[in-house]
């Protein structure tokens, strides 16, 4: 079972997770830019920041961000690794719409009005894409991610066949179809993402993939050797999940 928010909130349609470590230099910037989008849309949202036991101010500035009409909550994850803070911020989402994006807006906010028209038309997933037809790559990685990226798609597309990006930081779902994947994934670390889609996919829901301008933030607290050593790994343990089904 998901658990709600600790804090009792208003209801909105959609919740979205901000998954957050030591990102104080741009969280403000990113969550003014957000709630200034959802609060010319139509539905009812809710951003929910998870702080990652950032060593910085993450969690005060995300709280003192003024955003209007939209929601903030501040929630704390004591288990590192980004895969964690997403599923502890997804798992206390309630609304029938939910999902998160990374802290830099690498995909632009303006994402999420194709992503609700396909949700309401009855995908259970919508995910950005930069390698889907017709996505652009507006400032592209270093080489060395890029290589590694290439290395980690090839390495998950059995997982999650027909899916051309799945680590791209921009995911929502309906809720009915998020809660019964969170129920069985097992995975936290990089793989988490692949695990969620693979979940949702084995449950007979739809994945919408849809093409985005995509920029890279040089600032990315994403290090290529540390990281790039637990992403494969993490991808490592869910072959292991899904041979011992």
């Amino acid at each position: 079972m998901r658990s709600s928010l600790s804090r009792v909130a208003d209801a909105v349609e959609l919740e979205i997770v901000v998954p957050a470590f030591n990102e104080a230099d741009r969280l403000a910037g990113s969550l003014k830019r957000a709630a200034a989008f959802l609060e010319t849309q139509p539905w009812t949202s809710r951003l929910v920041v998870v702080d990652n036991g950032s060593s910085d101010d993450s969690a005060a500035v995300a709280a003192s961000v003024p955003t209007g009409r939209v929601g903030i909550e501040v929630i704390g994850c004591a288990e590192p690794g980004k895969g964690a803070a997403v599923r502890r911020g997804l798992s206390a989402c309630t609304a029938p719409y939910a999902g998160f994006f990374d802290a830099d807006l690498s995909t632009p906010v303006e994402t999420l009005t194709r992503t609700m028209a396909e949700l309401r038309a009855g995908a259970a997933a919508v995910i950005a894409s930069r390698h889907a037809p017709g996505a652009r790559f507006v400032t592209r990685q270093p080489l060395g991610r890029r290589v590694g990226g290439r290395v980690f798609r090839t390495l998950t597309r059995p997982l999650v066949p027909c899916v051309r990006d799945t680590q791209c930081g921009f995911k929502f779902f309906r809720g009915d179809a998020l809660g019964a994947a969170l129920e069985r994934c097992r995975v936290d670390g990089f793989a988490f993402d692949v695990e969620l889609l693979r979940r949702v996919r084995e449950a007979g829901g739809e994945i919408v993939e849809v093409p985005v301008d995509w920029t890279d933030d040089r600032r990315s607290t994403f290090h290529p050797v540390r990281d790039g050593i637990a992403s494969f790994a993490s991808v490592v343990s869910l072959y292991r999940t899904a041979v011992a089904r």
